[in-house]
């Protein structure tokens, strides 16, 4: 099978990935267009509500600076949903060996879901590198993810679950974390009142967490 390049090939100076709920698809290209200029623009919409599909459509065509991804994805038919709507990668929170196969089949790349070292090495062991450490806080954390650095050095992670903008920097200053994935730059106040330079502007405090 050919390779296909991780997602952090995608945005290889984007320190934080936005973990974007979509409710109403409406909101998803000023949403898109306010992480992008902040500095974020690789962004996930998560398949967990009816308009997410919608809001990926709609970010592929009308924001072409933005990387539009989908996470949470389950199954193989997600992961054929999310592609044809546009998205550009795909995140799960696990990973099974018929999932695997699913996002290998899809051509884009993906981002599997971990929490354990055993889980580690078997997709290190099916040439996968690229991971999401989810979820993180309640997985271990900083800890857990600088002891694994030891002994499986070549396996880069997304940690994502839990990490805030307090924890962050103490997550990216490990050498195996490429990225972090978060939410605390989409408050919900913020997204209820459609403030989208507030939002603009939180994320621009996260790009800078690295420059």
């Amino acid at each position: 099978m050919p390779s296909i390049p991780g997602p952090f090939a995608l945005a290889p100076h984007s320190p934080v990935v936005p973990v974007v709920v979509v409710e109403d698809a409406a909101d998803a290209v000023p949403l898109a267009r306010a992480l992008v200029a902040g500095g974020l623009p690789l962004i996930e919409i998560t398949l967990r509500t009816p308009a997410a599909l919608d809001a990926v459509r709609a970010v592929a065509a009308e924001v072409p600076e933005a990387v539009v991804g989908a996470g949470t994805v389950v199954s193989a038919a997600g992961a054929g949903d999310a592609v044809r709507a546009g998205a550009r990668f795909l995140v799960s929170p696990g990973c099974s060996a018929r999932l695997l196969g699913a996002l290998r089949e899809t051509g884009v790349p993906f981002l599997p879901g971990v929490s354990t070292a055993s889980e580690v090495l078997g997709l290190l062991e099916e040439g996968v590198t690229e991971m999401k450490f989810f979820p993180a806080e309640a997985a271990g954390g900083v800890p857990y993810l600088k002891s694994l650095a030891g002994p499986l050095p070549q396996a880069r992670f997304c940690p994502t679950g839990g990490v805030s903008a307090a924890s962050a920097p103490a997550y990216l200053a490990l050498p195996n974390v490429a990225c972090v994935g978060g939410t605390w730059m989409l408050p919900p106040d913020a997204l209820a009142a459609r403030d989208w330079p507030r939002i603009e502007s939180l994320a621009r405090q996260a790009a800078a967490l690295r420059g």
